[in-house]
Formats: structure tokens, C-alpha cells, sequence
């Protein structure tokens, strides 16, 4: 399994195991790491928000235009890191990811 450094909202950092395939909201939530994902991983309500780490960021599949919509509709948007993590299927080459948990809305 590859290495996820995810910093909470509390700003604990924390690494834990991300298996491969798995969508990196269903890994954070697991890991109870404050994603809610009340959609269930539908990209329509943005409580998975994260911030990907800017040395990470470029090595991100590309937001959709629903993905964008609603980040973009959260207080805590960042244009160069604000992502729905439920968007982000876990690969091998994402190992050592640093994302960070948005704030609540």
C-alpha cells in the first residue's frame, strides 16, 4: 500500500495507507480523517473537500466542471489546490501524497 500525509483540521499530520483503486475520499474517510463524503462520492455536495499540496498538485488528474462548480462555491476555495477528493482515484505514482482537510462548511 502507498503512503497518504494527510493533515487534519485540528493540523495533525498523519500518515496512513492508501489502497490502490480506492477513491482517495473513501481512504480518508475510513481512516476517520473529518470527511464526512455525505454524498457518497456522487461529486454533489463537497464535504470531501481537500487541499492537495502544491508539489502535488500538477501530478493531479484534472478537475471536472462539476468538481470545479462546487469547490469553487466553498468558503475555503483555492484555485491551485482545493479538490473533492471523492474526484481522485488512488494510484501507485501517488504515493507520499500531502493533502490537507478543508475546513467545514
Amino acid at each position: 500500500m502507498a503512503v497518504i500525509n494527510v493533515t487534519n483540521r485540528a493540523g495533525k499530520t498523519e500518515s496512513i495507507n492508501g489502497k490502490v483503486g480506492n477513491t482517495l475520499m473513501e481512504i480518508l474517510r475510513d481512516a476517520g480523517q473529518d470527511v464526512e463524503a455525505i454524498c457518497g462520492g456522487c461529486c454533489s455536495c463537497a464535504t470531501c473537500h481537500v487541499f492537495i499540496d502544491d508539489a502535488w498538485t500538477a501530478k493531479m488528474p484534472p478537475r471536472s466542471e462539476d468538481e470545479t462548480e462546487l469547490v469553487e462555491q466553498t468558503n475555503a476555495f483555492k484555485p491551485a489546490n482545493s479538490r473533492l477528493s471523492c474526484q481522485i482515484k488512488f494510484t501507485d505514482a501517488m504515493d507520499g501524497l500531502a493533502v490537507t482537510v478543508a475546513p467545514a462548511e
